[in-house]
């Protein structure tokens, strides 16, 4: 037996209010579920280590630091022997088995290890043969490598990629396979090995090099701990009057954004801090080696406080070697010495500066952090649509064709065109500025309302007449436009232009061009149409 309660119907408008505030609900759980699976992905503390030059005179004395940043630091380089490609040396000049004999080197990393210390093993350099640049053999290579690591027992590796290094594919290849392979076979053990990628960069992120040494690298299966920007030598990409530390900031920010499309396209999607704490940094203290840049104490402090405001992972610095004032019998400070920076220290060092609070441990990147929970697409699509009537501009449409100037909004953000543009989403995700025809150029306001529209005063232009000819330079009234004839034409409605720019005689005006022809006062949008 039941009993019937009565009950109240809902009417369609409640019941769509009630599945509104479900999908609220839901889009804010997933969003609340992405950001703590963002979090949780980062694992490991932010850590400093400063490169040493192995084979520098006068030598190091890296077993012994002058002060606690200096605990963890990064030997440079191992490379390919010039007569014995598979070989791996100490900058060609020293076998492993002479660098022990010669420097003491085995029973200094040891020393290192034994304080407390961590010890990164770095592989290639700007100088010589990275070694699967000259060892084409893959069994030979693979064994190459795990030589270093069996000798040296480091829970990190970097790969310091420049030059031939770093645009030598087939090199990238035979890289990415034997080092898949060799961290593989560590995190069966009790000793995970984490792999660390250093590259060249501009202030607008990562090269085309760059990204493709990323992707050959995830592509072949290696859990990239991270990726470490030479932030450093930046010449004629580097604006006139940009400091140097704004030049690195620039750079992270670009790769932050470089580094989610290469992850996602890998099918490895992750979130905002997972990103983050998968860059490095690595100034060159003092002189750089493009004359006229110079890395100061105070661009030191500024990096030091956006890498630990952002969560930047990895703090690194060229070299602890340079890291003193350079004496009174050093003649030019202007030339890159191999053991001072070229700029009045006093007792500050850089690496205290660079380091400040980058306390955690390399070691702990070795962790699959790379694969820890990925972030749902939630996080990349905005809740809210673009309401015209709060939008600057017009709400970008795939089917409308944009002339080169024209703003538009999207996801909350006024876009505006590099170029003549149709159907290219203007927040696509892209590696390089040059990849998209549109300039991001900042968040709509609160308060926006849309810019006014031009209204032609009538008889600005004669109206379009089919049977009329034109000729270059001759401008017309269309429905609501005006259109300037690109060369002789009768009877080509300027309609076509927006579908077939290239082949139609008519290009539209713009409006900041309008504004001058007639003579109207200019809006601040005009700027980018002007021309």
């Amino acid at each position: 037996m039941s009993t019937r309660f009565p009950g109240r119907r809902l009417s369609v408008v409640r019941l769509i209010g009630v599945i509104v505030v479900a999908a609220g609900l839901i889009f804010a759980g997933f969003q609340g579920w992405n950001q703590i699976a963002d979090a949780a992905s980062v694992s490991a503390k932010p850590w400093m280590a400063g490169y040493v030059d192995v084979t520098a005179t006068p030598s190091l004395a890296f077993e012994n630091p002058v002060s606690a940043a200096g605990d963890n630091v990064v030997l440079s380089f191992i490379v390919a022997d010039p007569t014995a490609a598979c070989t791996p040396t100490w900058g060609t000049f020293y076998t492993m088995a002479a660098a022990e004999h010669d420097l003491d080197l085995d029973r200094r990393v040891a020393r290192r290890t034994q304080q407390g210390g961590e010890v990164i093993v770095s592989f290639g350099g700007a100088i010589n043969q990275e070694l699967a640049v000259g060892c084409t053999d893959p069994a030979a290579l693979q064994a190459a490598y795990a030589s270093v690591i069996e000798r040296y027992k480091p829970s990190t590796i970097d790969l310091d990629l420049e030059g031939a290094n770093l645009t030598d594919t087939d090199a990238g290849a035979r890289r990415g396979v034997a080092l898949a392979a060799l961290q593989k076979a560590a995190a069966a053990s009790a000793a995970p090995l984490a792999i660390w990628l250093t590259v060249p960069t501009a202030p607008d992120g990562l090269t085309e090099d760059g990204t493709n040494a990323v992707t050959q690298l995830l592509t072949a299966g290696v859990n990239l701990s991270g990726v470490n920007l030479m932030t450093m030598d930046f010449g004629s990409s580097r604006a006139a009057g940009q400091s140097m530390a704004d030049a690195a900031t620039s750079a992270l920010q670009s790769a932050h954004g470089q580094l989610s499309t290469l992850y996602r396209r890998a099918g490895q999607p992750l979130g905002s801090k997972a990103l983050w704490n998968k860059l490095g940094a690595t100034a060159m203290i003092g002189q750089n080696d493009v004359p006229g840049e110079i890395f100061t104490l105070a661009d030191a402090v500024a990096l030091n406080d956006f890498a630990l405001a952002n969560g930047v992972g990895r703090m690194s610095m060229w070299s602890l070697n340079r890291d003193a004032s350079c004496g009174a019998n050093y003649p030019d400070v202007k030339q890159v010495s191999d053991s001072c920076s070229g700029v009045e220290q006093g007792s500050v060092l850089f690496a205290d500066v660079l380091g400040a609070s980058f306390t955690g441990s390399p070691a702990a990147s070795a962790g699959d952090s790379s694969t820890a929970q990925p972030i749902g697409v939630a996080t990349e699509n905005p809740a809210a649509t673009d309401e015209p009537a709060a939008s600057p501009y017009r709400i970008w449409s795939v089917t409308i064709a944009y002339p080169k100037g024209t703003r538009v909004v999207w996801h909350h953000n006024v876009y505006s065109a590099k170029y003549w543009t149709q159907g290219d989403l203007p927040d696509n995700p892209v590696l390089q500025a040059s990849e998209t025809p549109w300039r991001l150029i900042g968040p709509v306001l609160a308060g926006e309302t849309p810019v006014p529209t031009l209204t032609l005063p009538a008889g600005s232009f004669p109206e379009w007449s089919g049977t009329t000819i034109y000729t270059k330079g001759q401008r017309v009234l269309f429905e609501t436009g005006a259109f300037e004839a690109k060369w002789w034409t009768q009877g080509d409605s300027p309609d076509a232009a927006a579908e077939n720019p290239d082949a139609s005689p008519w290009v539209a005006l713009t409006d900041a061009q309008l504004r001058v022809l007639l003579g109207l006062p200019l809006i601040p949008a005009d700027a980018d149409s002007i021309g």
